[in-house]
């Protein structure tokens, strides 16, 4: 159930939509309200019913419901109409549509390729669902200075496997889900005068990055994404975004970039025969040769000192650790890269395989579903592949003057984040920020400095009973990643004493002298862990 979307919308057409939507108050909350707290769980597990039980007590459209019941409340709401018809993908009586979309209508709906009319009746052919969105408006566009935190987009794209009622289409254009939303909050919230969006589908992450970018450039192999991308921007009022058709860098070859984002094709995807090659999760190369081509080749579109940001897989093969692989390909890179490799998760084969099937609209139970399983468990099975881990990759071109990589981390990541996952980008730049400062001094400036412990940071101790020594200090953190280290002593009362009013080297030797060991060697022993400290965001700068 696809249609042609306008591949150059009518830029005065699409205006009437958004202030449409607009004056009927179709916002992500509304529509929560609307249908209340239970049906929106169950629509997020892709089940429609009690939504539009809700919705048909608050509209009892005539052609969701031929009989309603004359007591129902809320005889006519414009949210009711529209969540039935372009959140969910019910169609819906021109009457209602035409009520309620008093500019565009249902010929303008039809007009834009994101309905048909068939008869008395709406068919939608594509979703308009409202997303909300929060930055901290640092570092913001020219222009910008509303200095506004939260907002909301309206985001078009084709209609998911709940709407269509089986499996997607080959060339289905992903709306806003769980992993775009997170590569979204990873963002940096910095500014940045050319972003390339890499792969960018409904064009989620291209108006993110306008929000502190002054040109966005977005890529993809796919026509009909892109024009998702087009109309999206422009049914946002948000200009500056530059849609080429391509594959990886060829679009932009020869040009450079101060940041580069994408959520690509990257799912691991067996080559054989009767499995489903989806345009937006799958790039056609074998295992997880798509990320390393990424991580190989994005040096050379990145300005001296500039940033990529993506979502990835990684193989583990007969046992090598899969992080490992990831490093390799940052040292294949012709282009010296800082990195900072987070694995949020990691799965088994059987549970790879089953996730991706369950994504395609074949669930458990239905023909094919064992058949397709099974191809992805011989396809592991041929590399030698034990597991499959996912993650944030953010890798930075090393800057002009610089002789060599100064940021290496790779870490395992999966203790709970909860809300903060969408929203790390400030974290990250702060990081990286901290991690600059950090590399141009050297121990005895370092000593020199003083730090304060960030607000978020809190301390646990654990003692065994009847004891009066604690048996585990614990650092834990609110903010970021949620870490929770534990530390000796020593670093304890060094981070507790850390309120900006002493330089560290001089509560290093008070803390020396207070546990009666040598200052020369606590010192050695705690600057790389206040170094570390800093990074994480445990500890601060005084400005």
């Amino acid at each position: 159930m696809s249609s042609d979307l306008a591949p150059e919308p009518d830029p005065a057409l699409v205006a009437r939509l958004r202030a449409d939507l607009s004056d009927a108050g179709y916002t992500a909350d509304a529509v929560r309200e609307a249908w209340g707290p239970l049906a929106d769980e169950a629509v997020g597990h892709g089940l429609h019913g009690p939504a539009l039980t809700a919705l048909a007590r608050l509209d009892p459209d005539p052609a969701a419901d031929p009989a309603p019941d004359p007591t129902a409340a809320g005889a006519r709401d414009a949210v009711a109409v529209l969540a039935r018809l372009l959140f969910l993908g019910v169609p819906t009586s021109r009457a209602s549509v035409d009520r309620v979309l008093v500019r565009t209508g249902a010929g303008g709906l039809a007009a834009l390729g994101l309905a048909e009319i068939d008869g008395d009746e709406v068919l939608p052919r594509a979703l308009v669902r409202p997303q909300d969105f929060a930055d901290d408006g640092a570092g913001a566009a020219a222009g910008d200075d509303t200095g506004e935190r939260t907002g909301q987009w309206w985001i078009a794209s084709d209609l998911d496997e709940a709407a269509l009622g089986g499996a997607l289409p080959i060339g289905h254009v992903l709306g806003v889900g769980g992993a775009s939303l997170t590569l979204a909050g990873l963002q940096l919230p910095t500014h940045a005068e050319r972003v390339l969006d890499l792969g960018t589908g409904c064009g989620i992450q291209a108006l993110r990055a306008r929000r502190f970018a002054e040109r966005v450039v977005a890529t993809d192999v796919s026509e009909r994404a892109l024009a998702f991308t087009r109309l999206n921007a422009l049914l946002n009022g948000v200009d500056g975004i530059e849609t080429r058709l391509g594959s990886l860098f060829e679009p932009v070859r020869g040009e450079v970039f101060d940041r580069v984002v994408s959520n690509p094709p990257f799912v691991i995807t067996p080559r054989v025969a009767g499995v489903p090659e989806y345009e937006y999760r799958d790039a056609g190369l074998a295992g997880d040769d798509l990320v390393a081509a990424f991580v190989t080749g994005v040096g050379e579109v990145l300005a001296p000192g500039g940033t990529a940001q993506l979502l990835g897989n990684w193989e583990y093969r007969d046992g090598a650790d899969g992080l490992g692989r990831v490093r390799a390909w940052v040292d294949a890179s012709p282009v010296p890269l800082d990195a900072w490799i987070v694995e949020r998760e990691q799965l088994d084969p059987l549970a790879y395989a089953e996730l991706w099937v369950r994504d395609g609209g074949t669930a458990p139970g239905t023909p094919g579903y064992g058949a397709l399983v099974q191809a992805w468990l011989a396809d592991f099975a041929a590399r030698g592949v034990t597991a499959v881990g996912f993650g944030y990759l953010l890798l930075r071109r090393v800057p002009e003057g610089a002789d060599a990589p100064a940021l290496r981390r790779f870490e395992r990541l999966t203790q709970p984040i909860g809300a903060r996952e969408g929203g790390l980008g400030a974290h990250l730049a702060a990081a990286l920020e901290a991690s600059d400062a950090l590399s141009a001094l050297d121990d005895d400036a370092l000593a020199a400095a003083r730090l304060v412990v960030a607000g978020d940071v809190t301390e646990a101790r654990h003692h065994l009973p009847g004891a009066e020594a604690p048996s585990v200090i614990e650092l834990r953190q609110g903010g970021g990643f949620a870490r929770t280290l534990e530390v000796d002593p020593a670093l304890a009362a060094l981070v507790g004493a850390s309120d900006g009013e002493l330089p560290v080297g001089v509560l290093v030797d008070a803390i020396a002298d207070l546990l009666e060991v040598d200052a020369a060697a606590l010192r050695a022993d705690l600057l790389p862990r206040v170094r570390e400290l800093a990074v994480m965001g445990f500890l601060r700068p005084v400005a």
